[in-house]
């Protein structure tokens, strides 16, 4: 499980965001920041003009080296909204296709004079690597690295629990399926302790759930009928099959018949449980469309939220790099 080493790197010298890479080590006032700039930002979206002047300026690339359609629209439109101008650039099927290295490939993103980065990648620690060794004055967001880290979804997660259920002080959440190979569920359970969340479960077959995984203060469960009762709060995680080695499942029927969530088994829940899934959604395989459909799913309002999300990371870390900014010419000027 991987832990990061260097969680200063997110932080300016004020404690404010300056890169967002990873929820680790960040402390309880910074994410309840998040998501309360998020809850500001959600009227943007039922304005007739959709736009706040914030980034107007400002010039936001997302670099994505490996494929996505939900996190690099909603990126893409929550840089519209605070007036960005937005380049993206699919760089899996571009020029690392041709052997050209990460670092090669940043100097050639940094001298387009971009002001903050968008990055996602197959490999865990990608973004880290960019943040330590990009020029100062650009701000580096992780849209997903790997196994290790999906910030953002994790703190949408956790907008959509606190506009369902208030706080998290008082909550049972079960986070279900493929943990072992989830950055989504390493983000949530990092949040929901940081948070204050007291039970936090996590469910599946051993062989998908990570080695150690207490260490985030979570009781794990095998049985799902004995995870899901009473809780509030119902985290199903996508089936994934591309990241899997042979032999961890016999078949996806197999796991849909233990571990699928069903109508009935949802009922194991609370009555006023929300269910949720940061998607793309396996119908059949990890939930029943009477569920994922159901009056109890909020997983069209966690894309709802994620745009807020966004633009409370990307208008965060845009004002963390300039205050460094100035507190280095400061800085300068005293020597």
């Amino acid at each position: 499980m991987p832990t990061d080493a260097k969680r200063p790197l997110q932080l300016n010298d004020q404690g404010q965001l300056r890169h967002f890479l990873s929820l680790d080590g960040l402390p309880r006032e910074l994410l309840t920041e998040i998501l309360d700039t998020a809850d500001s930002f959600l009227e943007v979206g039922a304005r007739a003009v959709k736009k706040v002047p914030l980034l107007r300026g400002k010039t936001v690339c997302n670099v994505f080296f490996e494929n996505s359609t939900r996190t690099r629209t909603t990126f893409e439109l929550a840089a519209q909204r605070l007036s960005a101008d937005v380049i993206t650039l699919n760089v899996s099927t571009s020029s690392t296709s041709k052997g050209e290295t990460l670092f090669d490939t940043l100097r050639n993103l940094e001298a387009m004079a971009a002001d903050m980065f968008v990055v996602r990648h197959a490999d865990s620690g990608a973004a880290h690597f960019i943040a330590e060794h990009v020029c100062p004055d650009v701000a580096i967001i992780n849209g997903g690295d790997g196994r290790h880290a999906h910030p953002t979804q994790g703190m949408l997660d956790m907008l959509t629990i606190r506009r369902h259920k208030g706080s998290f002080e008082n909550l049972s959440v079960a986070i279900v399926g493929d943990v072992l190979h989830s950055r989504v569920a390493r983000s949530n359970m990092l949040a929901l302790r940081t948070l204050g969340c007291p039970d936090i479960r996590v469910i599946g077959p051993k062989t998908l759930i990570p080695v150690g995984v207490e260490q985030y203060g979570v009781k794990v469960y095998t049985d799902l009928a004995e995870g899901l009762k009473d809780v509030d709060v119902v985290i199903m995680l996508r089936l994934q099959r591309e990241r899997m080695q042979g032999g961890l499942l016999p078949s996806e029927g197999e796991f849909y018949k233990l571990y699928g969530l069903n109508t009935q088994r949802l009922a194991l829940a609370k009555p006023d449980a929300i269910v949720m899934h940061p998607g793309p959604i396996n119908r059949g395989v990890e939930i029943e469309s009477a569920v994922a459909d159901g009056a109890q799913s909020v997983i069209l309002n966690q894309v709802t939220y994620g745009i807020a999300v966004r633009m409370a990371v990307l208008s965060m870390a845009m004002s963390g790099q300039a205050a460094q900014r100035q507190l280095n010419l400061e800085a300068e000027e005293l020597n």
